[in-house]
């Protein structure tokens, strides 16, 4: 591909015209769309964080203030300024079954050991890791995210009901019907009419910002009958709390949070860490991994024992953010405080706002998230690397992001080793300085997958006397070449003939047990490590 994944996930999501750089400073102009745009991504929070609550089976303001805590300290001390965080859907999911079976304490402990281990895994640099995602699965991640917010979005054009009936608050499972119908989906289109043009006019108000504030003025002027955030909850509360997690300290209680902690920190990073790269593409930034994951950490920790569910990233409200104009602290930051604010002192007013609204600005995120070049891409692209795309999406569709990029990840690993695999093969011909003897000029990577194949290269009875294997190009990767290497040596004496081994590396002159004695020395040896990783693992050299 002539462009990376990302470019065209940039030219996707940035919205026309939109060009705040990063040197412009912290001006007035500055401040007042940072602020703005936290104001707008805090508007949004709150249906989703109530949402994810009832989905995890817990208090809404368990949501909400998870939302808050989370979205506060990440803000702060996250590795990319622009990211927003809060309670994941993600997340909520792996909670159900902990909440149900053991109530609300045992998942503030596991939310609490959840952030212990996202900590040790920014400390250990393991977030380094995300660079092993290809870019088809970046791309099939993105356009399967796109698809859940938008199904996610469907259940608010369902009738107000119950908790128990719906599991998600916004509606008891029967679908809007009629002039209720109607209303609703006018006033999605006109968010959403509003969010596209507002650009073109002025971008002091954020544009999302705009279209839930003309959508709820219309909407309580007149009157209208239809859903509005009030109708999933109350989100009226108290400052949080400190809190203990009220669970017995000992080894029967870490037997039961260990294993969700482990998921929900590994979902919660692979989340994080996704969108990190995705802001830090749309905003020019690099780096910053191990940094966030130790913020998301600290955030988990927090909020655990401040009566919250915990989270991780949000791509969504992060687009919202980025479209908005936030690119600095100051939206993020912002955003929690707002959020606060609205279960403070401001619940009536935003229990008003008509969901609808709110449907418009995610419904235009899912416009902006997905790739829709992926299509003429998988024309161009290998077969195999189209497959992944495509296989993202639907995992990610039908389980949840983290699984779908796992998955996409070892499918992209398989591919790709079975491809180098085949590449292995040998050039024949007489040796110049040695009458009568053959060499095998090894082609390829030699490593677990092109062993057999290796293998199959020599033909040890119709050979001379003298062979020479000659690896200058190639490269010996790993403990199964190595052990390759030792059987065809064995074979060759098997058969009474001798064998010479050509342009190794000193590493594996050590390393071959058998057949390091038939390495002969050269000074153009190359110098290559891997099987220095090896013997690291294993302890052979330096007598350990």
């Amino acid at each position: 591909m002539t462009r990376g994944v990302f470019g065209l996930l940039a030219k996707n999501i940035s919205p026309p015209n939109l060009s705040i750089m990063q040197d412009e400073g912290f001006t007035v102009g500055r401040v007042r769309t940072e602020l703005l745009s936290g104001l707008t991504v805090a508007l949004a929070l709150v249906p989703e964080a109530v949402a994810f609550a009832f989905v995890a089976g817990v208090h809404p303001l368990v949501g909400l203030y998870a939302a808050f805590m989370v979205g506060l300290i990440t803000a702060v001390f996250g590795g990319r300024p622009g990211m927003i965080s809060g309670a994941t859907g993600a997340l909520a999911v792996v909670m159900v079954a902990l909440v149900a079976d053991h109530g609300v304490e045992y998942l503030f402990a596991t939310v609490v050991l959840m952030g212990l281990l996202q900590v040790i895994a920014g400390v250990m640099h393991w977030g380094k890791f995300i660079r092993l995602v290809p870019h088809p699965v970046m791309l099939g991640f993105v356009n399967g995210l796109a698809i859940v917010i938008f199904l996610a979005q469907l259940t608010q054009f369902k009738k107000p009901g119950t908790v128990e009936n719906t599991g998600h608050g916004a509606g008891g499972g029967e679908w809007l019907a009629g002039g209720q119908l109607a209303v609703m989906l006018g006033l999605v289109v006109l968010t959403m009419a509003i969010i596209w043009v507002m650009p073109r006019l002025t971008k002091i108000i954020p544009a999302p910002l705009a279209g839930i504030g003309i959508t709820a003025v219309i909407v309580i002027a007149f009157g209208l009958d239809v859903p509005r955030v009030g109708d999933l909850a109350s989100i009226q509360g108290g400052l949080p709390m400190f809190h203990i997690p009220m669970v017995p300290l000992n080894f029967e209680t870490l037997e039961i949070i260990l294993p969700y902690a482990v998921i929900l920190a590994a979902i919660g990073l692979i989340e994080s860490l996704l969108t990190l790269n995705l802001v830090g593409e749309i905003t020019g930034k690099r780096g910053g991994a191990s940094q966030e994951c130790i913020a998301q950490g600290a955030s988990n920790i927090a909020t655990g024992f401040f009566g919250g569910m915990g989270g991780c990233a949000m791509i969504g409200q992060s687009m919202i953010n980025v479209n908005s104009g936030g690119r600095t602290r100051i939206a993020g930051i912002a955003a929690a405080l707002f959020l606060l604010l609205f279960i403070v002192a401001a619940s009536p007013l935003i229990e008003q706002i008509p969901l609808a609204a709110l449907v418009g600005v995610m419904f235009m995120v899912v416009i902006g998230t997905f790739a829709w070049n992926s299509f003429k891409i998988m024309t161009k692209v290998p077969l195999m690397d189209a497959f992944v795309i495509v296989l993202v999406t639907v995992v990610t569709v039908m389980t949840d992001l983290a699984i779908a990029v796992v998955v996409g990840v070892i499918v992209s690993a398989l591919a790709y080793a079975w491809n180098n695999a085949r590449r292995i093969h040998a050039i024949t011909r007489d040796s110049a300085s040695e009458e009568g003897a053959k060499v095998y000029e090894i082609q390829g990577p030699l490593f677990f997958g092109s062993t057999d194949g290796f293998i199959e290269l020599f033909e040890i009875e119709n050979d001379p006397d003298v062979v020479i294997v000659d690896f200058a190009a190639s490269r010996v990767v790993d403990q199964s070449a190595l052990q390759a290497i030792e059987a065809v040596a064995g074979r060759y004496a098997a058969a009474g003939k001798t064998i010479q081994l050509r342009h190794l590396s000193r590493d594996c002159h050590e390393l071959l047990s058998k057949a390091g004695h038939l390495v002969i020395d050269s000074d153009d040896d190359p110098e290559y490590g891997v099987a220095v990783d090896y013997s690291v693992r294993t302890g052979i050299l330096g007598g350990h």
